[in-house]
């Protein structure tokens, strides 16, 4: 039995309740929709402070990725492992993007969105639309989408705007390391691990300014877009929120208990996370302390290193629910028939160019746009419409993004032994303020 030390530091006391982060974060949120109601010009004024908060935390996302990527397959100590790991994600990804879709395309046939608009074509519109949204991101047949993820320099991977690039780097990165002497290795794993502390000891100052970020982001979202939306928008957003928390409670939640793990108190213990993603509608914003947070909850390094980051490109549960909706609300607001084949052939092309966007706050909606240019059978003047509440559904599509990369990553820790239910425990405890020998 082992005694604390004499000099071991004294436990700190708690945190008042205002000065955790969650509630900072919760009490931006809230004064931002209350300014945005109140002064919508001043409201969407506040826009600068929401963007300098994604340009900080934008700062460390790509270089987490990537060294975090590279300890996770040095952890692994050898290719084989790290494909094992690779191959069990990759298979659990499909599999519930698969399903998620199948639900999704068959909700949105029969929920209605877009229906009694009657909006007619319009040339002029549609060529304005085609100029705005067409120049945004050029749709990519599948030889320009497997070249577009290999980065032409080290440096502009690490710069840039794709995940995938920043993902084919690390792990080629990871393997060339792999293939050094043994104390060669061990010298570039401790740099490696001293920057990746380095890193995230710059995502804690960065997060300090979370709820002024919170708060400007939320203000700007309703004081431009105001209380005149239409009702059609209004229920579009209805029933996308509704999906996505029935994709959230019930997909993800028979996937955690088959784990033995609840999910609502899996959402409880992200609850801070969840307001950022809400507030800021772009999951990258929360990717640096769900990889802290998902190894405090029991996954090992090289498991949370190797499937959190490749599920933020591969894994868009979000935008498989995004995806059919929109496509159906632009086919019944203006009246044009979509056989099952054209929706499939609209969201398999979609589900292909859209690897990489679940992390830019948007992206989803600039490939949605771009492909629906080029497709020639929905039209494009009903994008504007689209992006009027783009803020609005953007903050639910990026939680159910990484809340479902969350989960994976729990998922293939457990498949791979490598989760630790007593750690998992002891966090619960901790965070939750549950009894240690608690079920999760």
């Amino acid at each position: 039995m082992e005694f604390p030390s004499a000099n071991a530091a004294p436990p700190q006391p708690p945190k008042p309740f205002y000065a955790r982060l969650g509630f900072q974060i919760t009490a931006g949120i809230v004064l931002g929709i209350a300014l945005g109601f109140i002064d919508p010009h001043l409201g969407a004024s506040m826009k600068v402070l929401g963007d300098i908060f994604l340009r900080l935390i934008k700062t460390v996302v790509a270089p987490l990725v990537f060294l975090n990527l590279v300890l996770g397959i040095l952890a692994a100590g050898d290719l084989k492992k790290v494909g094992k790991i690779g191959f069990k994600a990759l298979i659990y990804f499909e599999v519930v993007s698969t399903i998620v879709l199948a639900i999704s395309m068959v909700l949105a046939n029969y929920s209605g969105v877009g229906v009694g608009l009657n909006l007619q074509p319009d040339a002029a519109a549609h060529a304005a639309a085609t100029a705005s949204y067409g120049k945004a991101a050029a749709p990519q047949g599948f030889d320009a989408f497997l070249l577009s993820m290999v980065p032409d320099s080290f440096v502009g991977a690490l710069t840039g705007h794709s995940l995938l690039q920043v993902v084919v780097l690390a792990i080629a990165f990871g393997a060339a390391v792999l293939m050094l002497t043994a104390r060669t290795r061990e010298t570039v794993e401790g740099a490696f691990t001293t920057m990746s502390d380095c890193f995230f000891k710059l995502t804690d100052l960065v997060m300090r300014f979370a709820p002024i970020g919170a708060f400007g982001a939320i203000a700007y979202a309703i004081g431009a877009s105001g209380m005149q939306a239409l009702i059609s928008l209004g229920y579009l957003l209805l029933v996308m929120y509704a999906m996505l928390a029935f994709v959230v409670i019930v997909v993800f939640g028979v996937i955690l208990r088959c784990f033995g793990m609840n999910i609502f108190h899996f959402l409880r213990y992200f609850k801070a996370e969840i307001g950022i993603l809400f507030a800021t509608g772009s999951s990258e914003s929360a990717f640096p302390r769900m990889m802290e947070k998902l190894q405090a909850l029991g996954c090992s390094k090289q498991t949370v290193s190797l499937v959190l980051p490749t599920g933020y490109a591969f894994n868009l549960d979000g935008t498989s629910v995004y995806l059919p909706l929109c496509v159906m609300f632009l086919a019944n607001a203006y009246g044009v028939p979509l056989t099952w084949e054209h929706q499939l052939g609209l969201l398999l092309i979609m589900l292909v160019t859209s690897k990489g966007a679940a992390t830019v706050s948007g992206g989803t909606f600039i490939v949605f746009a771009a492909t629906v240019t080029a497709s020639g059978i929905l039209p494009v003047e009903g994008l504007p419409l689209l992006f009027g509440i783009n803020r609005f559904t953007s903050q639910a599509v990026c939680i159910c993004n990484a809340m479902g990369n969350s989960v994976a990553t729990v998922v293939v820790a457990k498949l791979n032994g490598d989760f630790d239910e007593g750690l998992a425990k002891a966090e619960y405890h901790r965070a939750l303020g549950r009894p240690v020998n608690a079920s999760l």
